[in-house]
């Protein structure tokens, strides 16, 4: 069997996301529970540009003494033509048990000490946009105080 050429990156986007402040749930059997609201942000880069719209949120599960944070976000973009595409962005946040207890408290982490890896997944209804639903994606994110920067590539 031979070994397949690796897929190369297509940059598609840069995201900064602005959040507003956590909704702790608290400790579940799962682990502990939040919910950060997305109140909007920016969209720019060689594919897509736009803004993000206000409603969205990210529903964080906080695992493994709070040093692993899964991360399920959903929020809509609208893009400069008009066009609405709903994301759905996977991630997994990986910092140690005193970076991620800064991140929950909203202080400043430096994201070299922060492993931050997406795979969002859209939904368009304009045909212009369709081909968003037909390739696979993946993402590096960085949390701020106030806001997560993400930059979205296309897996060709």
């Amino acid at each position: 069997m031979n070994t397949l050429p690796p897929p190369t990156l297509e940059h598609l986007c840069d995201l900064a996301v602005q959040i507003g402040p956590a909704i702790e749930v608290g400790q579940t059997a799962m682990g502990v529970r939040r919910v950060i609201p997305i109140t909007g942000g920016i969209v720019k880069g060689p594919l897509l540009e736009g803004h993000i719209l206000p409603g969205g949120a990210d529903f964080q599960l906080i695992v493994d003494g709070a040093r692993r944070a899964h991360l399920d976000a959903r929020y809509v973009l609208e893009l400069r033509d008009g066009s609405r595409i709903l994301v759905h962005n996977s991630a997994l946040r990986v910092a140690s048990p005193d970076d991620s207890a800064r991140i929950m408290r909203g202080e400043p982490v430096n994201p070299a000490d922060v492993y931050f890896r997406c795979q969002p997944r859209f939904e368009a209804s304009a045909t212009k946009w369709a081909w968003l639903s037909d390739h696979q994606f993946v993402g590096v994110g960085s949390r701020l105080p106030d806001a997560v920067h993400l930059s979205f590539y296309t897996v060709r």
